[in-house]
Formats: structure tokens, C-alpha cells, sequence
């Protein structure tokens, strides 16, 4: 995942994440089929018209993403001297940025057809171990 951020963080130091979860980024844009694969596979490279704002904009976009599996994700975090603290899953989103969402409670959003039955959204709270080797009492 190239340079850690974990350098950032003073010994002690919390790291909030959140993401959309990887079993999202599987489904076509529509949400019917699995089109990708969870696991880091390679690029992903796509064209989209519009943008997540405004899909009718009239704007045409080639992007390119990589999809990171929840144990690349941890994994990282932890051979990086980070300690996880908590791991949730949400089942909706808190962002209208994909098709055919209904907001079924203020702010939080899920794919109409799909209702509660997979994670959209993950939150990790990690903190930067303290190294007791140079510490001396």
C-alpha cells in the first residue's frame, strides 16, 4: 500500500479509518452481478459518465482503482506498529452515491434491492504502539 501512514502518528497516536467496504466495489454499477473479484487482483479500470455527485454531468472519466480485501487492510496496520482497537461493519452508507439507493433513515442510505444484506461501509480505530525499548525505567 506503498508509504505508511503510520509515520505520521506519535507513539500513542489513534488512527481513525473509515472506507466503503470491499464487497461494494465487487458488484457492477447496478448492483445485480458480482464483477469483480474481493481480493487485490490488480487494477480496476473503468470509464463512468457523470460523476458521484451528479451522475447526469456531462462529463466522461476513465478511473482506476484497486480493491483492498479487510485482512490486506489489517494486515498492513498491524506490520506497520499499529495496534487495532475496534473493527465495525455498517450496513448502509452514509452518502447517496450509488444506484437506485433508498434513504431509509435519515443519512444513511442502501441499495433498494439489497436492503441490509451486505457491509457498505468499515471503520478501524488503531493506535500507534509505544516502543517500551526505549523507555527505561
Amino acid at each position: 500500500m506503498g508509504k505508511h501512514y503510520s509515520q505520521y502518528l506519535k507513539p500513542g497516536g489513534k488512527l481513525v479509518f473509515a472506507e466503503f467496504h470491499p464487497v461494494v466495489w465487487m458488484f457492477d454499477d447496478s448492483f445485480e452481478k458480482i464483477g469483480y473479484n474481493y481480493f487485490n487482483t490488480g487494477a480496476i479500470v473503468e470509464t463512468e459518465q457523470g460523476t458521484y455527485a451528479n451522475r447526469d454531468a456531462p462529463i466522461t472519466q476513465e478511473y482506476v482503482m484497486w480493491n483492498h480485501s479487510i485482512s490486506e487492510v489489517l494486515t498492513n496496520l498491524i506490520s506497520n506498529n499499529l495496534e487495532i482497537n475496534s473493527f465495525h461493519e455498517f450496513d448502509y452508507s452514509p452518502y447517496n452515491c450509488f444506484r437506485d439507493t433508498i434513504e431509509f433513515e435519515p443519512k444513511k442510505y442502501r441499495i433498494k434491492h439489497l436492503d441490509n444484506k451486505i457491509p457498505m461501509v468499515y471503520s478501524i480505530l488503531a493506535t500507534k504502539r509505544i516502543n517500551r525499548s526505549l523507555h527505561r525505567s
